[in-house]
């Protein structure tokens, strides 16, 4: 595995991904390591503005439209900040290829097939090193959506499909050596900041 791998961060809303992704963050800068975070949707400055699009409440967007804007934002990041530092910094990602297939197939029914057609349009052969996926429970996804001062598109979709995108997530999860998995719901912070730390003292 090379010294600057690409970490993703996956999991539903809630679930403690974006946490986890800043401890790491913040425990690269402590050690001196160059690397670069983005997130999806989001990252260059048009995918920051495909961001504002596609995550506010006030559109009702069409499923397939959704998968066209989280393509588009990918592409744009993809040429122009992952390939760029690819191998020469650690990259962290909040949410990658894994998230479409969670949530745009096993959430929203979108044909698996098309999802595979455009990722290997857009990113080609490009693999991650590792992926930390967070999961929780409904009662947890609940009591924290409540504690957020402001709710985005994609903090009001019914329990059910966050459900069905948690269990693509496990589905994905499965038979894969470069997946860890956060269980928030039966571990407190320190005890998940010590798996992580553990596992990137491994590869870095």
């Amino acid at each position: 595995m090379s010294k600057n791998p690409v970490i993703i961060f996956e999991g539903t809303e809630a679930s403690g991904k974006s946490t986890n992704l800043n401890l790491v963050s913040k425990y690269l800068k402590n050690k001196g390591k160059k690397y670069i975070k983005l997130r999806e949707p989001g990252g260059s400055n048009f995918s920051e503005n495909v961001r504002k699009l596609l995550l506010n409440k006030n559109y009702k967007l069409n499923y397939k439209t959704d998968l066209m804007l989280f393509y588009a934002a990918r592409s744009e990041n993809f040429q122009k900040i992952i390939k760029k530092n690819y191998k020469k910094k650690i990259i962290l990602i909040d949410r990658f290829t894994d998230s479409t297939i969670a949530y745009q197939h096993f959430g929203m029914n979108i044909d698996i097939k098309t999802i595979n057609t455009l990722n290997k349009l857009i990113i080609g052969n490009f693999k991650p090193n590792i992926t930390f996926l967070s999961i929780v429970n409904n009662k947890n996804l609940k009591l924290r959506l409540n504690k957020r001062l402001k709710l985005n598109r994609y903090d009001k979709f019914k329990f059910n499909f966050y459900n069905k995108v948690q269990k693509g997530y496990l589905k994905l999860s499965k038979n894969r050596t470069n997946y860890i998995i956060l269980n928030s719901n039966k571990s407190s912070i320190e005890q998940i900041n010590q798996i992580i730390i553990k596992k990137l003292e491994k590869i870095i």
